[in-house]
């Protein structure tokens, strides 16, 4: 079985012995100075360093149970750390049905190095796989669990992906031009999945995939279809991007849609 982890980088409850931010960084470092010690790659040594401090910056919310779910895309045995105390510490439907489309289909997609964005990452499976698939991955969402999803991320992809993931902080269509200025960041992809539910945000959420999505964009969103709201989303959502139905499961009630934003 083909797996990221090390025996020592098992994933459990954040703020327990290896498992916690400080003991996992420390335990790291550690293995990275003996590889130095012994002829090993001091590049390598230094980029696992930085991501590792990367960790740092999101404090993990403290939730009172996790637990470890394991999933297996593109080859790899992926661990996530989840909690049902929030709706972004789980994996939803509509992830796995999109982990397994890019799967199936990724000679067709061509994630090697493309860039590419998810909205709502939560705890961080669809970044992961997209990661495993060789992408330059920005994983994205709201402050409370980015902790929990860079995480998951390091866990699953340092020293097994081409490019380690990012983890940025992004509200729905607020500050958008600051913190992604389109004259810097570029997205060949933009992935997003069960980000449409029942809650109030969904005019600011076709707000940003629209910012987010510029010529030559695809963005692909899975979705597991429960509520009206959820067909009246769509409904807006093919008033502007072109709109391609490319899977349904039945068994999931999850449809897959590719979206390329309509140009004047």
């Amino acid at each position: 079985m083909d797996v990221c982890l090390s025996s020592t980088q098992q994933p459990g409850r954040l703020g327990e012995g290896l498992s916690s931010p400080g003991g996992w960084l420390e335990a790291e470092k550690k293995g990275a100075s003996q590889k130095d010690s012994t002829g090993g790659a001091l590049e390598e040594s230094n980029r696992i360093e930085a991501s590792l401090h990367s960790l740092q910056t999101f404090v993990p919310t403290d939730y009172a149970s996790y637990t470890q779910e394991h999933y297996r895309f593109a080859g790899k045995e992926i661990v996530i750390q989840e909690s049902i105390e929030s709706y972004g510490a789980v994996v939803w439907p509509g992830a796995t049905a999109l982990c397994q489309y890019l799967e199936e289909h990724a000679e067709e997609l061509n994630f090697q190095d493309a860039k590419i964005l998810e909205i709502g990452a939560g705890p961080g499976l669809v970044s992961i796989v997209a990661s495993i698939l060789g992408a330059q991955v920005t994983a994205t969402d709201l402050p409370d669990v980015l902790g929990n999803l860079q995480y998951n991320l390091l866990k699953n992809t340092l020293r097994c992906t081409a490019h380690l993931p990012e983890v940025k902080e992004l509200v729905w269509g607020e500050d958008l031009d600051k913190n992604f200025p389109k004259s810097a960041f570029y997205y060949d992809y933009v992935l997003a999945s069960d980000v449409v539910y029942h809650h109030y945000f969904l005019d600011k959420l076709l707000t940003t995939m629209v910012y987010l999505s510029q010529p030559g964009t695809v963005l692909l969103w899975a979705n597991k279809f429960r509520f009206s709201t959820d067909y009246e989303f769509l409904d807006k959502f093919k008033q502007v991007f072109d709109t391609t139905l490319l899977a349904e499961y039945p068994e999931s009630s999850v449809k897959l849609f590719k979206g390329i934003l309509k140009w004047d």
